[in-house]
């Protein structure tokens, strides 16, 4: 009888540790590269692969936080728009005569500015997270608008295209790709091996609990919010680069990639659960799938349609997972 329970009991381990949301991704990815290589004979140029990184790094970049904040148990819909503020009033230094440089640094300082605002009203006037932040989407898109008009800013110097454009020295390795790969893996000690990751997991599960517990709940989000302003304007700075241009309509639609991307990778859209690898598994998965459909000249609005399906599948998912396997869960 002993051995039976303990032979069930492996066999219910084996199909936990398969029926992770990770390994799903993996399969996904394996089967998206596939078919990208049978759609050209070009795709598996290296310098292909690593090339086809750039026109997804932003959106990994503020993808990192954003899935601290759902973890968490909220929400930013404001980040393709603090984006466009950063680089419009970055933009705007640089053109009215400021270094480079230190019109990078007002830009970063605006991103976060703009999420320490968005933070605050969550925190301390304890708003909802989609309220608050469905409010500053508009804000500061329209503060770019104000400020830029229907114009574009650019003639950027060369060593700031660098960032966007520049390869690691002689290699084949893109300039954002590694510095995404840096983020990751602080993002990543930050979440799984810290106690304050694991004050982002308890606030997803039960903020009031945490809240009696004496954790610093309002200190945590005004932080991440923070932080999400912080990565938003990082990623403005990379995506100016990259087009050597900057307008007010800079990323729109953005938010929706991004939160695709953080759902698809398991986090769960009510809170308290993800990993951050899951989250750069699916970064990489849906710009595997965007290149595809660039491959086949696919129209814009499908490949909308596309990320809304995938969304929703995101989200859908899940659950299904969760009910096929109730006794490994137990």
């Amino acid at each position: 009888m002993i051995f039976k329970r303990g032979t069930s009991q492996r066999r219910l381990t084996l199909v936990a540790t398969f029926l992770r949301w990770e390994w799903l991704l993996i399969l996904l990815f394996a089967a998206a590269f596939i078919v990208n290589a049978l759609l050209s004979p070009y795709f598996l140029d290296t310098r292909n692969l690593f090339d086809m990184t750039f026109i997804f790094m932003e959106k990994s970049i503020i993808a990192l936080p954003m899935a601290f904040i759902i973890i968490s148990g909220n929400i930013d819909l404001s980040v393709a728009s603090t984006l466009a503020m950063s680089a419009v009033l970055m933009a705007t230094r640089f053109q009215a005569g400021w270094n480079i440089w230190l019109a990078v640094l007002f830009g970063l300082a605006v991103g976060a500015l703009g999420g320490l605002l968005n933070g605050m009203m969550v925190a301390k006037m304890r708003l909802p997270s989609l309220v608050v932040t469905l409010g500053t989407y508009a804000l500061y898109r329209g503060i770019a608008f104000v400020v830029l008009g229907d114009r574009a800013v650019t003639g950027f110097p060369s060593q700031f295209l660098h960032l966007g454009q520049g390869y690691v020295g002689d290699t084949p390795v893109p300039v954002p790709l590694v510095i995404f790969a840096v983020l990751a893996i602080l993002f990543v000690l930050l979440l799984h091996r810290s106690t304050f990751g694991r004050f982002v997991y308890a606030m997803g599960n039960n903020e009031e609990a945490c809240r009696y517990s004496g954790v610093a709940v309002d200190r945590i989000k005004i932080l991440l919010f923070t932080l999400s302003g912080l990565m938003s304007a990082l990623a403005a700075i990379f995506l100016t680069a990259r087009f050597n241009s900057t307008r007010p309509n800079i990323a729109a639609g953005f938010e929706l990639e991004v939160i695709t991307a953080v759902l698809l990778g398991g986090v769960s859209i009510f809170g308290g659960e993800g990993t951050m690898p899951g989250v750069v598994l699916a970064l990489f998965l849906i710009g595997l799938v965007s290149r595809g459909m660039r491959l086949k000249n696919i129209a814009g609005e499908i490949q909308t349609i596309v990320i809304g399906s995938l969304l929703i599948l995101a989200i859908l998912l899940p659950q299904l997972l969760r009910r096929l396997t109730p006794r490994v869960r137990a």
